[in-house]
């Protein structure tokens, strides 16, 4: 980017001028401002819908066991008899009804009747009978205080006024200025879905877990939800489709509060620091530049303690960029740099010539103090 030209303009504009300016500046400056940035989260749709294949392989292939159900009943009851039923009535002979000695045939008036049937009441099941619930209320709950875009509103306003004089000549400034940003950001569209429609099909998903036979037959037992902290089993710790489950476990329990983050400041006041600081110097440099119009200002001009300053500091980078270079070089090239502008600024040769003829004998000194090569 090329540098700013008024600078050029604020630099030789005489500095009496620059000062009488500000001496008799009367100026307001009142700022407004309103900010408001919101940045939500979504991971958790995709947490949830990419654990739920292994929730389903979970169900699909529950983790069970056998009860056996050991019940009394008269003979004629007897749905089966086993092993059990045999052993129980040889310890429990008072339920013999009748004995034939010539064949050995038993009678019992009664006999232990076992029933065997698998149930889904196992710790594993519960635990993840307890997570499909949980994802509903975590759901239900995100929902309720969901908002579904993230977004950005930066809005920033000035209302400038001043006066000043200059002798007979008066100046005032009114100046509004305003900036807006309206942004609409992150809105957790996916794969074409918006994020109504994303939680829509990952509710219908959930349902289809909860009409499952395991979850169905849990539900129909009241069983106990699961507490944390988690028993590590062997079945949780080692097979992956729990592993995936305990990881989603572990999610919702860490972002059960929102994680929307916002941010949010409006202000409204009159500035009496920097800012306004800022703005009696951009008034300055608008009368400066609105200044050039008038037929009563003489051009610039550049004194001779001015440009012998300008040659001191030029004269001070060549040295300093040029430390390795001999002496003799030294002066050759600024010689010729001399020239140079005799050929093109005939006008002010004598000017610039004697500016570096003082300027060079001031830094013949300097220069003799850098280490150059070359020289014994």
């Amino acid at each position: 980017m090329r540098d700013l030209e008024i600078f050029e303009l604020y630099n030789n504009s005489p500095d009496m001028k620059k000062d009488s300016f500000g001496e008799k500046l009367n100026s307001k400056l009142n700022v407004k401002t309103d900010y408001d940035k919101i940045v939500c989260d979504f991971e958790w749709i995709d947490v949830m819908d990419e654990t739920i294949r292994y929730i389903d392989n979970i169900l699909r292939n529950p983790n069970r066991f056998i009860i056996n159900e050991e019940e009394i009943v008269k003979i004629e009851l007897a749905r089966r008899i086993t092993v059990e039923s045999i052993k129980h009535l040889s310890r429990n002979t008072n339920l013999i009804q009748d004995y034939d000695k010539k064949t050995g045939d038993v009678r019992p008036s009664k006999i232990l009747n076992v029933n065997k049937d698998e149930s889904y009441n196992t710790y594993e099941n519960r635990f993840i009978y307890t997570l499909i619930q949980n994802m509903k209320t975590f759901i239900s709950m995100k929902k309720r205080d969901m908002i579904t875009s993230s977004s950005l509103k930066d809005l920033k306003k000035f209302e400038y006024q001043a006066a000043t004089t200059l002798g007979s000549e008066r100046i005032n400034i009114n100046l509004s200025m305003e900036s807006k940003i309206m942004n609409k950001m992150e809105d957790g569209t996916k794969d074409g879905m918006n994020v109504a429609e994303r939680i829509e099909r990952l509710e219908m998903k959930i349902n289809d877990l909860s009409n499952s036979e395991v979850y169905r037959m849990l539900q129909k037992l009241h069983v106990a939800l699961v507490r944390p902290p988690i028993k590590k089993t062997n079945l949780i710790l080692k097979n992956t489709n729990f592993q995936y489950a305990m990881n989603l476990w572990n999610y919702m329990q860490e972002h059960m509060n929102d994680n929307t983050k916002r941010e949010k400041e409006a202000k409204d006041y009159e500035d009496e620091d920097k800012l306004k600081r800022y703005m009696d110097d951009a008034f300055l440099l608008d009368y400066l530049t609105m200044n050039t119009l008038s037929k009563e200002a003489a051009p610039a001009q550049l004194n001779e303690e001015t440009i012998e300053k300008l040659t001191d500091s030029l004269i001070d980078k060549i040295v300093s960029i040029n430390a390795d270079l001999p002496e003799e070089k030294l002066q050759e090239m600024i010689g010729s740099k001399i020239l140079i502008s005799r050929q093109n600024n005939v006008a002010s040769l004598r000017q610039v010539q004697n500016a570096f003829s003082r300027s060079i004998d001031n830094f013949l000194d300097k220069i003799k103090e850098f280490d150059f090569e070359g020289v014994d």
